[in-house]
């Protein structure tokens, strides 16, 4: 995920252009990490817009030959960690120690997220152009059934069945990459 383009020679205030090109090119691995300790989609993007503005004052203080992601996800863990203390309902969650072992989970399981996600890059390329367009719009740009249905004419119902047989499909498909990996 660190695969981040060099900055152009002409630009503007360097710490500002390379903080937004090294948070951007993060930013969904962020989103997914804060995803996996908070209860609804708006939290979490709640949290990462926080963890930005964390991560914007202390820039300065990142060190540029660690990888970007673990240092800007342990911000994210403190910020979530203060949303549940606000909220009364999640403290007991906080109390018992919770976040610190999805927390920690989540790092023992990141080799197999990470194999998970290029399987699925590649999964997404063997697809019709059509389905990979059907599971981009309503995955990645959060366009609504109710959308896709009216640009794809097709009736709501219909829409929600192809995206559980692409589902499937790409399920199915990384299945057979991870076996394929294990035997060879």
């Amino acid at each position: 995920m660190n695969d981040v383009p060099p900055l152009p020679p002409n630009s503007k205030p360097a710490s500002q252009q390379e903080f937004l090109r090294v948070f951007l090119a993060n930013e969904r691995e962020i989103y997914r990490y804060v995803a996996a300790l908070v209860p609804t989609r708006g939290d979490a993007q709640e949290i990462v817009q926080q963890t930005a503005v964390a991560l914007w004052e202390k820039f300065d203080d990142y060190d540029r030959s660690l990888p970007f992601a673990p240092w800007a996800c342990r911000f994210s863990l403190n910020i979530a960690r203060r949303w549940m203390a606000r909220r009364q309902r999640w403290k007991t969650l906080l109390e018992s120690g919770l976040a610190d072992e999805l927390a920690s989970r989540r790092e023992q399981l990141q080799p197999e997220f990470d194999a998970r996600l290029m399987h699925l890059s590649r999964c997404m390329e063997k697809l019709p152009s059509d389905h990979r367009q059907l599971i981009e719009s309503y995955y990645f740009q959060e366009i609504s059934i109710e959308t896709l249905a009216h640009q794809t004419q097709r009736k709501v119902d219909a829409v929600y069945k192809a995206l559980q047989r692409i589902r499937r499909q790409l399920g199915d498909c990384i299945q057979r990459c991870g076996h394929e990996e294990v035997t060879t």
